[in-house]
């Protein structure tokens, strides 16, 4: 019994996976069987195939189910709709080839009410003869329905009616849970506090507002630092472009044939020259700032990050060399081994380089390649268009003129049953005409009748009004007399007068400042003695920045002077072999372009319109002008070689 119901519930959990919107029934069991590979072949097939037949009959198990909960299994929940559907099939299609031993030991792995209600649902003769057969046959032809679903299940309805009485006994002699005695619940009395009489609130004091101090002017000025940081930053850059602009020029020089590249270094140089030059220019007086050291103000807590940071580092420093002292190791032969292998690193990473600046050539050379082939192809292709579309053309035009014809035809129709028309919208006329005039009167009526009754509502509320008038000019007595010296009497402890009320107040605001006083000194001393602390810490601070400044120059010469050094030629064999593709690559596309014929430039691609800040239209001409310089100095080299091959 476990073996069939761990079968019928992998089958049911397959079955909660399918949604018949996206998923395809073929690719849906495909899936479900390599997925349950992992069973015994026993089980595997039998899973397959239950879920198969489900599946294929899936309008049939709906008919039924559906029913079963709509009449009978109202009180079952809907997630075992599945369920019902797997037991549906095997009862209607499996039973003969189960056999009634096996059916039974699956309906027993189940729950055993379930399967009491469905069962007795399913096999209702009166049910199966009439609706059902009905609702299958709507589906499939009548004669298979009766021969092969509902002839067999009449068979089987004697053996299934036993089994269902047993399932009812078996739940009969099942002994109930024990049920527990709930807690009753025990009162007990309310521990209530006994109020404290109420204390007399002390009048708030009357807020007097402090005369507000005047607006600084720094408020609508900005502050001189940002106007010089300002300069010195525009200047910067000023001088950034113009070494940018000598580097750039110096490469094409290089780059470009000594002949025609002359000229068009020159005409680049004089473009750079007008594009930057107005914008130095356009103001009559220009005043350059030199860059000053402005000092950083640092705030307590930047002071003493930076303080305990150097603390920690001389403590490092005094721990190495007492270590040293006492006969520790030294890292020189790490530094050199390290040395080694950065420099290896370095040459590798130059070595990649390369390899992606060659790998960019190829893939150039191979696209260029590429282009001519996809070109002479479209070619072809336009012309078998061309001719496809006047054979298209010419079906048209005889369609049209067919199209013309039969339009003329329905015209001639239109126009004769428009005449008949006419005469039917004179009698309607005429009968709306009289329901309007009979409407016109009604209306009238109703608003004599609604003008009657607005005037009676105005009349009433005219007295209301002046009703309300009277009541208002009556005298009232207003005002009442307080003496603040008299005491209340009312029998309080601690009673008394508002005068001696705000006397008391008084002097406790007297005492309450003079606490404030002696405070506002104790804050005020200990404010000095923090401040001379971090005033001796910034100076430590300073004397350690210095000395850092100084290491830190040191190692930036070291560093260029090895950077300045000349490298052997690279000759990692990725390189070479990316070499020798581009030179294969370059004379493939100089036959095919000495082969085919010559194509028409391209138009120019437009530009995006942006909105640019300054410093995005500074570097947008300058990547404009190098780009096309570089482009127009490429072609002339390439035309060139062109000429002396």
């Amino acid at each position: 019994m476990a073996y069939y119901g761990k079968c019928i519930e992998t089958v049911i959990e397959q079955l909660n996976k399918f949604k018949p919107e996206k998923d395809i029934p073929e690719q849906f069991l495909e899936a479900a069987s390599t997925s349950l590979q992992t069973l015994s072949p026993q089980k595997q097939a039998f899973i397959l195939e239950v879920l198969s037949g489900c599946l294929e009959y899936r309008k049939l198990l709906a008919v039924v189910v559906d029913a079963f909960y709509v009449r009978a299994g109202w009180l079952c929940r809907r997630a075992d709709y599945n369920l019902f559907e797997v037991i549906c099939y095997l009862a209607t299609f499996q039973l003969d080839e189960l056999g009634f031993q096996l059916f039974s030991d699956i309906i027993r792995s189940q729950p055993l009410d379930k399967m009491c209600k469905f069962l007795g649902f399913l096999f209702n003769p009166l049910s199966l003869c009439s609706w059902i057969k009905d609702e299958w046959s709507l589906i499939y032809e009548t004669a298979h329905v009766s021969e092969n679903w509902i002839d067999p299940l009449m068979r089987w309805q004697p053996e299934v009616q036993e089994l269902i009485k047993q399932l009812e006994k078996v739940m009969t002699n099942q002994s109930p849970l024990p049920k527990t005695k709930a807690k009753v619940t025990e009162p007990k009395e309310f521990n209530l506090t006994v109020p404290r009489p109420r204390a007399i609130p002390v009048p708030e004091p009357v807020p007097v507002m402090t005369k507000p101090k005047p607006i600084p002017r720094s408020t609508y000025h900005p502050p001189k630092e940002q106007e010089q940081l300002e300069m010195t930053r525009r200047y910067n850059r000023w001088k950034a472009e113009e070494l940018l602009l000598k580097v750039n020029i110096e490469e094409m020089r290089c780059a470009v044939p000594r002949s025609r590249g002359t000229t068009l270094v020159q005409g680049s140089e004089k473009k750079l020259q007008l594009r930057f030059m107005p914008r130095i220019l356009k103001t009559p007086k220009l005043t350059f700032y030199k860059p000053n050291n402005v000092p950083v103000k640092l705030n307590t807590a930047a002071i003493l990050r930076e303080g305990s940071l150097y603390q920690r580092q001389v403590e490092k420093e005094l721990q190495r060399v007492d270590k040293l002292v006492d006969g520790a190791g030294d890292f020189s032969e790490f530094l050199e081994w390290q040395k080694k292998m950065q420099a290896k690193d370095q040459e590798e990473a130059l070595a990649a380089g390369e390899c992606r600046r060659l790998q960019g050539k190829l893939s150039r050379e191979e696209a260029i390649l590429a282009r001519q082939l996809l070109r002479q192809g479209n070619k072809q292709k336009a012309d078998q268009k061309k001719e496809e579309t006047a054979e298209l053309m010419q079906q048209c035009a005889e369609r049209r003129l067919q199209e013309e014809r039969s339009m003329k035809e329905l015209v001639e129709q239109v126009i004769e049953v428009q005449k008949n028309v006419k005469v039917a919208q004179m009698k309607l006329l005429k009968g709306r005409r009289q329901i309007v005039q009979e409407v016109i009167e009604e209306s009238r009526e109703l608003l004599q009748r609604t003008a009657e009754a607005a005037k009676e509502e105005q009349k009433r509320r005219c007295e209301l009004i002046a009703q309300h008038r009277a009541l208002e000019t009556q005298p009232m007595r207003k005002g009442k007399l307080v003496d603040l010296t008299q005491i209340p009497g009312y029998g309080l402890e601690g009673e008394m007068s508002v005068v001696e009320l705000r006397e008391r107040l008084a002097l406790l605001k007297e005492t309450q400042q003079h606490k404030e006083e002696e405070k506002r000194d104790q804050i005020i001393q200990a404010k000095r003695a923090r401040s001379q602390g971090l005033q001796n810490m910034v100076e430590q601070i300073s004397l350690c920045r210095a000395a850092m400044g100084r290491s830190a120059a040191l190692r930036w010469e070291q560093k260029k002077a090895q950077s300045a050094a000349p490298g052997p030629p690279s000759q990692d064999h990725r390189v070479l072999e990316l070499r020798r593709r581009i030179e294969e690559s370059a004379a493939e596309r100089r036959k095919q372009a000495a082969s085919g014929p010559i194509s028409a430039p391209r138009a120019p691609r437009p530009k995006p319109r942006l909105l640019r800040t300054p410093r995005a239209t500074s570097v947008l001409s300058l990547r404009n002008l190098y780009g096309g310089a570089c482009a127009s100095a490429w072609r002339s080299g390439r035309d060139a070689g062109a000429t002396r091959k």
